[in-house]
C-alpha cells in the first residue's frame, strides 16, 4: 500500500485520497504560517515582475546571480530552486532525473500527487443536509483545507481556533468534506445570514454550507480559490453525468469512513452486470420467499399472550371481550374497586363526586393495564377518591357504554312516557334485555350506588347527585346531538329511576 493513502483507497482521483490534515501533512504551517490564512506560492496573487515571489513560511525567496529563483530555509540555510508547477507529482519509477527538493508545503510522499490550493481558519455551518433543511445554524471555527478539488472542514477544538492550530492533534479529524465538482458558490443573501462576508456553497448532493470570515480580503481569496476549483472541475463534467449521477456518488460526506463506503458502492455498481428483466424478477422472487419465511417464523399473538410478553388492556377494552377473557360476567377491576370503596367506608364526604388526583389515577390505570397483580390496598392508592375516579374513568373509556348504543333511543323514549307505572315497567324490561356482561355489571354497580346513597347524610350523596355523576358516563348517544342539554336531563332521569327501583329491576337471586 502506498504511503499517504488510507486503507482501502487507491490513487486515481481526488476522492481516492484522504484530505490533508495539519498534523500529518503540513506541520510547518501550524507553527509558522500567519494564523488567519495561507495560500501557496503562485496560487491566486501573482507577484510583479520586479518583486520576489512570496515564500512559504520558514523560507525566503531571492534571485541568484545566474538569474535563478531560489528558496532558502531560515534554519538549515538549504537552498532549492523554485518549482514552476503548483501541482507536483513524483513517481518511484522516475529514475532518469534526480528528484528535486521542494519547500515543505509542496513536499509530497513518494507515489502521490497533491495540489494544496488553500488552507486557513474559517467559520462555517451546515444549513441543508442532502436536501433536508436543518433547524439551527451551528457556527464554529474550523481549520479548512482546499486541495485537489475537495474542500475539507476539520472539527473545531474546544479551545479557540488560533489555539487549536498549535494543538494539531485536536484538528486531525475531518467533519465535512465537499467535492467541488458540480457544486455552486455565491455570496449569501442577508436572509441566509446576518453576518458579513458570508459565502454560500451548494454541493451536488443537495447539501448547503455557509462559510464566513471577518476579513473581506481573506474571504475574497477563498471565494476566488473555490470558484476556480469549481470551474476547472465542472468543465470536464459531461451533461449526462451531471444530470444522472446520484447524490450518493458526489458531494459532501461526513466522516472519512463514508468515503470508503462510497468507494465500495461505486466499485460494486461498476463491476456488477446489468440485470435483465428475468434476473430482476428472480431477485424479487427471492425477496418474497425470504419475507414469507420471516413472517412464518414470527410467534402468534396467542403464544405471546400465553408467555406473558403481551397483556391486553383493561381500560378501553370492549366489555364483552374483557369479560370473556377474564371468564367472568363482571370485570375484575370493577369488583375490586367496589369492594375497596365499601371497605374504606361509605360515609366519606363527596364519594364519587370529588375528583381524585389525576396523575395518581393515571398511574393506577397504567398498573391495571400492565400488571395482573393489582393490590388496591397499596399505600399509593390510599385516597379513596383515586379509586372512585379510576372506576369512573373505566366506564368512560368503554368503546360502547354500559347502556349499549342500540338501546339508547329506547331508554330515552321510555323515560319520556307520562304514565309512571308504564315508564318503570318499560325501563325494567329494557335493562333485563341487555347482554349478560352489561346486565350483571349494571346490577353490581347500581346495588353499590344504592348503598352509597343510604349513607347520604354523611357523604352528602343523594339519588340526584349520583345520577348527575353517572348519567352521561353510563348512557350516551353514539353521535353528538344538537339538543345535548335536554338529552343529558333524560340520561340522568334514566339513572335516577333505576336507582329508585333497584330492588325491583335487580331482584335478589
Amino acid at each position: 500500500m502506498q504511503p499517504g493513502l488510507s486503507p482501502g483507497l487507491s490513487p486515481g482521483s481526488p476522492m481516492d485520497q484522504r484530505p490533508p490534515t495539519p498534523e500529518t501533512d503540513y506541520p510547518e504551517l501550524l507553527t509558522s504560517y500567519p494564523e488567519e490564512d495561507y495560500s501557496p506560492v503562485g496560487s491566486f496573487s501573482e507577484p510583479g515582475p520586479t518583486s520576489p515571489l512570496a515564500a512559504p513560511p520558514g523560507w525566503s525567496c531571492h534571485i541568484s546571480p545566474d538569474k535563478q529563483m531560489l528558496y532558502t530555509n531560515h534554519f538549515t540555510q538549504e537552498q532549492v530552486p523554485v518549482p514552476a508547477p503548483r501541482s507536483i507529482c513524483k513517481s518511484s519509477q522516475d529514475s532518469d532525473t534526480p528528484a528535486q527538493i521542494s519547500p515543505p508545503e509542496e513536499r509530497v510522499r513518494e507515489g502521490t500527487c497533491r495540489t494544496l490550493d488553500k488552507a486557513g481558519v474559517l467559520h462555517r455551518t451546515k444549513t441543508v443536509d442532502k436536501g433536508k433543511r436543518l433547524r439551527k445554524k451551528h457556527w464554529s471555527a474550523s481549520w479548512t483545507v482546499l486541495e485537489g478539488g475537495v474542500l475539507t472542514f476539520f472539527k473545531d477544538s474546544k479551545t479557540s481556533a488560533a489555539g487549536g492550530l498549535r494543538q494539531p492533534y485536536k484538528l486531525s479529524t475531518p467533519e465535512y468534506t465537499v467535492e467541488l465538482k458540480g457544486a455552486s458558490l455565491s455570496w449569501a443573501p442577508k436572509d441566509k445570514s446576518s453576518k458579513k462576508n458570508v459565502l454560500e456553497l451548494q454541493s451536488r448532493d443537495g447539501s448547503e454550507y455557509l462559510i464566513q470570515h471577518d476579513s473581506e480580503a481573506i474571504i475574497s481569496t477563498w471565494h476566488k480559490a473555490i470558484a476556480q476549483g469549481i470551474q476547472e472541475l465542472s468543465a470536464d463534467l459531461p451533461p449526462e453525468e451531471e444530470s444522472e449521477t446520484s447524490s450518493a456518488d458526489f458531494g459532501s460526506s461526513e466522516r472519512l469512513g463514508s468515503w470508503r463506503e462510497r468507494e465500495d458502492d461505486s466499485r460494486s455498481s461498476a463491476a456488477g452486470p446489468v440485470l435483465s428483466p428475468g434476473g430482476l424478477e428472480s431477485d424479487l422472487s427471492k425477496v418474497r420467499h425470504k419475507l414469507r419465511k420471516f413472517l412464518q417464523r414470527r410467534p402468534t399473538l396467542q403464544s405471546l399472550r400465553e408467555k406473558g410478553y403481551i397483556r391486553d388492556q383493561v381500560f378501553g377494552c370492549a366489555l364483552a371481550v374483557l369479560c370473556e377473557r377474564e371468564r367472568s360476567s363482571v370485570p375484575r377491576f370493577v369488583q375490586q374497586c367496589i369492594r375497596t370503596v365499601e371497605a374504606r367506608g361509605l360515609d366519606i364526604d363527596g364519594l364519587y363526586r370529588i375528583s381524585g388526583n389525576l396523575a395518581t389515577i393515571q398511574k393506577l390505570r397504567y398498573k391495571v393495564d400492565h400488571d395482573e397483580r393489582l393490590d388496591l390496598d397499596d399505600g399509593r392508592w390510599e385516597d379513596v377518591h383515586v379509586i372512585t375516579g379510576a372506576l369512573k374513568l373505566f366506564f368512560r373509556e368503554l368503546p360502547e357504554p354500559l347502556f349499549p348504543f342500540s338501546h339508547f333511543c329506547q331508554f330515552i323514549a321510555a323515560i319520556k312516557l307520562q304514565d309512571q307505572a308504564q315508564r318503570s315497567r318499560c325501563v325494567r324490561d329494557l335493562v333485563r334485555s341487555l347482554p349478560a356482561p352489561n346486565h350483571d355489571t349494571l346490577r353490581l354497580l347500581f346495588q353499590h350506588l344504592c348503598r352509597v346513597i343510604e349513607h347520604g347524610e354523611q357523604n352528602r350523596m343523594s339519588v340526584q347527585s349520583v345520577a348527575i355523576v353517572f348519567g352521561p358516563t353510563l348512557l350516551r348517544p353514539e353521535t353528538e346531538e344538537t339538543s345535548m342539554p335536554m338529552t343529558m336531563v333524560f340520561q340522568n332521569q334514566v339513572v335516577e329511576l333505576i336507582l329508585q327501583q333497584c330492588s325491583d329491576i335487580f331482584p335478589p337471586h
